[in-house]
C-alpha cells in the first residue's frame, strides 16, 4: 500500500487550519501579608479600583488602595484559610450584583448569593454596584406621592416617589416598623421595594422577611441582608447592592423603594474597614471620604424625565441617634443629603403615641408636592394645631383656669394625637386617612370623648365600606375631596349610629 505524499500534505493543512491556540494570560500576584480581612497583595500592577480579584481558595476580594508597591484588598468572606505566599488572580471584572425579576421574593447576600435556601437565583444580568447618579436634566421634580399607609407620615410629612426621606431616631423607636408599614402598603400600587437590613440580628432580618411574606409582600420585595455575624466589607457594600438592584428597575420605566436600615451600621464598618487599610482618620475616627459613602448611595434615589422612561427610585435611610442627638457626625451628614427626616422620639413611643413621630423636628423638602388635592385640604392645618397643643400642653400642667378657646384647642389636640395613633402592621389607605381627618380637622370629632376615638375610627371605616364606598372611591379614583354635604351627610349618618362607651 503506497502512502501518496498530497495525500499527507492535504492532512496536514486540515490540521493547521483546524488548529486553535488557547493561551490565558491571568494576572497574578502574591499575598504579603493577611490579618483582620485585609490582604495586601504585591505584583498586580494593573489592577483597577474596586475590582474583584480571586484568592487560590476561591474566596473573592475587592481592590481598595492602590499603592505604589501594593495593593490592599478587602476580603469578601472567610479569611482564615488565606495564606502569607497565596496567588491571587486578577478577574477583569469590577464589583457587580446579578439584577432582574428573578430576584424579587427571594432573601440575597450583598453578593447577589441566595441566603433563603430556596435554591440558586437564575438571573441573566449584572450591573456594577458603583454608577453614576442620573444627571439634572435626566431628572424631573418629584411630584407624584408615595403612600406610607401611616396617618401622620402621609398628613404631615408626605414621601414622594423619587424622593430620600431620612428616619432617624434611638434605637428601639419603631424605625423599622415605618419601613415595613410602607412596604405592606405598596400592595397593588405598582411598586417594587427591596429592603437592606445591614448589621442586624438575623433573627431580626427572618422576622421581617415572616412579616412581609405572611401579608403577602414578599412578591413584589427583594430582601438584601448582610448581618452582624458578616465581615464589615459586606455590611459595606449591602446598601451599593440594593439599589443597583432597584436601578434595573428603575431604567426600565418602573418605581421602586429602597429602605437602608440602617446607614449608622454601614458607617461604622467603613470606619473599621478604612482604619484596617491605615487610611488616616477624621472625626470621630471617620474616614474622610464617610460623607461621600453616603451622598453617592443616596443621590442615585431619582424621579426620572419621561425621555428617561419616567421611571422612580425613593430611597429611606434610617440613621440610628444616640439619647436623641440628631446634630452628631452621622446624622447631620445624612440630613444634609436627603429631602427632609422624620425624627422618632423615644419619650413620645414610650408614653404610648406611636408612630412616635415628632411633627416639629421632622420635615418633608418636597411637602404637598408630594399630596394628592384632598389630603392637602384635611392636613393643612393640622401641623400647627399639633404645634400649639404642644405649647399649651406644658402651661395646663399648673392647673390654672383656662378660658374657652384654649380648652378648646388642647381638646382638639389630645383628639388629633389620638387619631395620628396607628397600629403595627395595619397600613391605612389615602382614602380612609382623607376621611377620617376631615372628621377630625372639620369640629366632627370635638363632642367625641378621647377614649373613644379609636373605636370610633373603627368603626367609621367600616360604615363607610358598607354605605358609601363611592366617597372612598371617589377620592381614591381622583383624588379631590368629595363635595362637603356629602361628606357631612356620611359622617353624621355614622355618628347617630355610634355609642359612646360610657
Amino acid at each position: 500500500m503506497s502512502i501518496k505524499a498530497e495525500e499527507i500534505s492535504t492532512l496536514i493543512k486540515q490540521q493547521i487550519e483546524n488548529y486553535q491556540s488557547e493561551i490565558e494570560v491571568h494576572d497574578v500576584g502574591t499575598v504579603i501579608q493577611v490579618g483582620d480581612g485585609i490582604a495586601r497583595v504585591h505584583g498586580l500592577d494593573n489592577c483597577m479600583a474596586g475590582e474583584l480579584v480571586e484568592f487560590s481558595n476561591g474566596v473573592l476580594g475587592l481592590a481598595q488602595n492602590l499603592e505604589e508597591s501594593n495593593v490592599g484588598i478587602v476580603i469578601l468572606g472567610p479569611y482564615k484559610d488565606i495564606r502569607e505566599g497565596d496567588e491571587v488572580k486578577r478577574t477583569g471584572r469590577i464589583m457587580e450584583v446579578p439584577v432582574g425579576e428573578e430576584l424579587l421574593g427571594r432573601v440575597v447576600n450583598p453578593l447577589g448569593q441566595p441566603v433563603d435556601g430556596m435554591g440558586p437565583v437564575l438571573t441573566s444580568k449584572t450591573r456594577p454596584i458603583e454608577s453614576p447618579a442620573p444627571g439634572v436634566m435626566d431628572r424631573k421634580s418629584v411630584h407624584e406621592p408615595l403612600q406610607t399607609g401611616i396617618k401622620p407620615i402621609d398628613a404631615l410629612i408626605p414621601i414622594g416617589r423619587g424622593q430620600r426621606e431620612l428616619i432617624i431616631g434611638d434605637r428601639q423607636t419603631g424605625k423599622t416598623s415605618i419601613a415595613i408599614d410602607t412596604i405592606l402598603n405598596q400592595r397593588d400600587q405598582d411598586m417594587i421595594c427591596i429592603y437592606v437590613a445591614i448589621g442586624q440580628k438575623e433573627s431580626t432580618v427572618r422576622g421581617v422577611v415572616e412579616t412581609l411574606r405572611k401579608k403577602g409582600a414578599l412578591d413584589y420585595t427583594i430582601v438584601v441582608t448582610a448581618s452582624a455575624s458578616q465581615p464589615a466589607p459586606l455590611l459595606y457594600l449591602a446598601p451599593y447592592a440594593g439599589v443597583t438592584m432597584g436601578e434595573e428597575f428603575m431604567y426600565n420605566g418602573k418605581h421602586v423603594l429602597v429602605v437602608y436600615d440602617d446607614l449608622s451600621k454601614q458607617a461604622t464598618a467603613y470606619r473599621e474597614l478604612s482604619l484596617l487599610l491605615r487610611r488616616p482618620p477624621g472625626r470621630e475616627a471617620f474616614p474622610g471620604d464617610v460623607f461621600y459613602l453616603h451622598s453617592r448611595l443616596l443621590e442615585r434615589a431619582a424621579k426620572l424625565s419621561d425621555a428617561k422612561g419616567g421611571g422612580s427610585l425613593t430611597a429611606l435611610p434610617f440613621v440610628e441617634t444616640q439619647a436623641g442627638d440628631i446634630s452628631a457626625y452621622i446624622p447631620t451628614n445624612v440630613i444634609s443629603i436627603t429631602d427632609g427626616q422624620i425624627f422618632l422620639q423615644s419619650d413620645l413611643f414610650f408614653s404610648g403615641v406611636r408612630p412616635a413621630v415628632n411633627p416639629g423636628l421632622s420635615v418633608s423638602r418636597v411637602g404637598g408636592s408630594a399630596q394628592i388635592k384632598a389630603m392637602k385640604k384635611v392636613a393643612g392645618t393640622l401641623r400647627l394645631d399639633l404645634a400649639s397643643y404642644r405649647e399649651l400642653e406644658s402651661f395646663a400642667q399648673f392647673g390654672s383656669d383656662l378660658d374657652k378657646a384654649t380648652q378648646a384647642k388642647l381638646n382638639r389636640g389630645a383628639r388629633t394625637v389620638e387619631v395620628l395613633k396607628q397600629d403595627l402592621n395595619q397600613p391605612l389607605r389615602v382614602e380612609k386617612q382623607v376621611a377620617i381627618l376631615y372628621a377630625l380637622t372639620r369640629g366632627f370629632l370635638d363632642d367625641v370623648p378621647v377614649e373613644d376615638i379609636r373605636r370610633f375610627e373603627e368603626e367609621f371605616f367600616m360604615y363607610l365600606d358598607q354605605n358609601h364606598k363611592d366617597l372612598l372611591d371617589s377620592i381614591a379614583q381622583t383624588g379631590n375631596l368629595p363635595a362637603d354635604e356629602d361628606m357631612k351627610a356620611a359622617i353624621e349618618g355614622f355618628k347617630r349610629t355610634f355609642a359612646p362607651s360610657n
